[in-house]
């Protein structure tokens, strides 16, 4: 399966079916002028493969972005959502529509795929998060991905969250 024939309801049912991450001890690793560190997800059931990226910038503190990438089989990879920080302006074009300089949710839509734009190219704007580390908890969240311990989190609420799926 490729993108092209990604329909709404898979994007749905992929974005909210139970996943577990791997490796919730991934290793950030210092790029060219960010720093990065990606996870490995896989749904409970064990029928899908997912990674969990998450980049912030070392030069502009509201450039950070999260996001969950599909991998349909080897090699295959599809931008499902990114949550994006503000340092940008984003127009979504078919909607003939743009906002400046606030976080905002890119999700996967069978409009945009048909469109042969990219996959995850619409965005809303949101006031959930303002920063790498909430931007993610949301991420988690609302994508059902369990496994992700507080000391794994980036920025300076670490010590704050905890994403183990224990309610305690």
């Amino acid at each position: 399966m490729d993108a092209g024939s990604l329909t709404d309801e898979l994007i749905d049912y992929l974005l909210t079916v139970p996943k577990r991450i791997k490796n919730p001890k991934a290793r950030e690793v210092p790029k060219a002028k960010h720093r990065e560190r990606n996870y490995e997800v896989e749904s409970t059931d064990g029928s899908a493969q997912f990674i969990l990226i998450s980049r912030q910038s070392t030069v502009i503190v509201d450039n950070f972005s999260c996001g969950l990438i599909w991998q349909p089989s080897p090699g295959q990879k599809v931008i499902l959502t990114r949550y994006n920080g503000f340092d940008h302006v984003h127009a979504n074009p078919i909607e003939q529509e743009s906002f400046e300089y606030q976080c905002h949710i890119h999700r996967a839509t069978q409009r945009y795929i048909q469109a042969g734009r990219k996959a995850e190219m619409y965005a809303e704007a949101t006031s959930r998060y303002g920063n790498l580390s909430d931007a993610l908890k949301c991420l988690t969240e609302d994508c059902n991905i369990q496994g992700l311990k507080g000391s794994s989190l980036p920025g300076d609420a670490q010590s704050q969250l905890s994403f183990d799926g224990n309610d305690d």
